[in-house]
């Protein structure tokens, strides 16, 4: 994965799930000032439009990267990283179709569960993510380090000089 798409995917993580814990703290957590308020807190509807214009991004993040990343670490057969990417992929789904369908529900048992559903494939996606990075922090540099392709492609690099392109 190319530098640019990693801080893509960070920075609509960071985006849509920073958002979407400050709106839950704020309607599920905190109590309105003024008994007959419809919201809990004044920023409570901003913050909520930032998570859903957010959002979009991250579909489109995640799409990107499916190929170039999960595929093809798939195709390769790399192990490490494997059972967190997929339970991404796995939370991803219910994540995103449970955020559209929250806005497009008119029965309120409906909407309550698709919220349900949102929150706690949300909650999956964030320890997921949080986990695959730390697997790829711990886990990648052992393995990058001790493979045979790595110890010849650093061999060449070293040979080549500290200042050669590539």
């Amino acid at each position: 994965m190319k530098p640019i798409e990693a801080w893509a995917v960070h920075l609509s993580t960071i985006l849509v799930g920073g958002t979407g814990l400050v709106y839950a703290w704020m309607r599920y957590v905190l109590q309105p000032l003024e008994p007959f308020t419809v919201v809990n807190h004044p920023l409570q509807p901003a913050v909520q439009h930032l998570h859903v214009l957010a959002a979009p991004l991250l579909v489109f993040v995640a799409g990107q990267i499916w190929y170039r990343h999960a595929w093809m670490h798939w195709k390769k057969g790399v192990p490490q990283g494997r059972r967190s990417g997929i339970g991404l992929a796995l939370t991803l789904v219910p994540m995103v179709v449970s955020g559209y369908l929250i806005q497009t529900t008119v029965s309120e048992g409906w909407r309550t569960a698709w919220v349900v559903v949102h929150c706690a494939a949300s909650a999956l996606w964030l320890a997921g993510y949080l986990g695959h990075q730390l697997v790829r922090q711990e886990g990648g540099r052992s393995s990058r380090e001790t493979s045979p392709e790595s110890t010849a492609a650093n061999a060449a690099r070293v040979s080549r000089g500290p200042y050669a392109a590539g």
